[in-house]
């Protein structure tokens, strides 16, 4: 169940840290999953640079990347997170992932200086196939050696977001350059000996007697409410998922704190007058969503 999310510039040493880490978890008699952008941008068809340079060819990939996440969260392995993973709200989006799985995670950032991961990519020597039909059919195909060209390489360090150990969703954070030696212990003991994030009120079924209905329907909307400000700090513009809720959160990006507090108060008025036709608290992700998408239209 753990998850491990890699982090780092191009050419850092992401994919090395990840080998030394499989290899670990397996000595520790750990089952553990690897999901490698680098074997997943080749399996969908694309080139590497092609990749990096569009913006749609990425969110693809991420997307993709993120469903493989969710799918082995819920089993008993380690979950290691092959990727650049350089925007900070999809590391967010992964940290809400763990903890709706009541899970445990860490970010491994590789650290390194521009010029010293150029200078590691100049090194990689690996060719690209031009026949895309054989990437597809081509199970084993990884990218991992194939060098960046330059404009990728600049790209893809301007837009890295670095994480910070303040930040709950790349907590805890464990920071290596080139010439350290992993923490594995310290590591070890994050995942497995540290207690699973606690989940939100969204993820939990609470008990319906009717003197804490009410109370825990304003724990559960709050928590809602501050879900949605957060991911749309960190810079998630579009639609957000909501826990336990089939409708995403897709409202106007100028909608602020006020204005869903607001909406809120007027939800909770409108449920305790209908106490008794609004159903259990399982479904109020899912109602209180709708309500907000339908009174936040532009």
């Amino acid at each position: 169940m753990p998850l491990i999310v890699m982090c780092g510039l191009p050419a850092s040493g992401k994919t090395r840290r990840c080998r030394e880490l499989q290899h670990y978890f397996e000595s520790r008699e750990k089952l553990v999953y690897v999901l490698s952008e680098n074997r997943a941008v080749p399996k969908a068809g694309f080139r590497k640079n092609d990749h990096f340079i569009d913006s749609q060819k990425e969110k693809l990939i991420r997307s993709d990347l993120k469903s493989e996440v969710l799918r082995f969260l819920d089993k008993t392995c380690v979950v290691i997170l092959d990727a650049g993973n350089y925007i900070k709200g999809y590391r967010y989006e992964l940290f809400c992932a763990t903890k709706a799985a009541r899970s445990t995670q860490c970010c491994v950032f590789c650290g390194i200086q521009k010029e010293q991961a150029w200078e590691f990519n100049l090194q990689r020597n690996g060719k690209e196939t031009t026949e895309v039909e054989k990437m597809e059919n081509d199970s084993i195909q990884d990218n991992s050696n194939i060098p960046y060209i330059k404009d990728t390489f600049e790209g893809l360090c301007m837009r890295f977001e670095e994480p910070h150990s303040n930040c709950r969703w790349d907590n805890p954070l464990f920071v290596n350059f080139p010439e350290d030696k992993l923490d594995f212990d310290n590591i070890f003991a994050a995942l497995f000996e540290s207690k699973p994030l606690p989940p939100n009120q969204s993820t939990q079924n609470p008990p319906l007697s009717s003197t804490n209905y009410l109370f825990e329907l304003d724990r559960l909307t709050q928590e809602i409410v501050r879900d949605i400000l957060l991911a749309r700090k960190v810079g998630i513009l579009g639609a957000i998922t909501v826990n336990q809720s089939q409708t995403k959160v897709d409202i106007p990006t100028n909608v602020n704190a006020i204005q869903l507090n607001r909406l809120r108060r007027q939800f909770l008025n409108y449920t305790k007058l209908h106490q008794n036709t609004t159903g259990s608290l399982e479904k109020t992700p899912q109602v209180f969503v709708q309500f907000l998408n339908s009174n936040c239209k532009d």
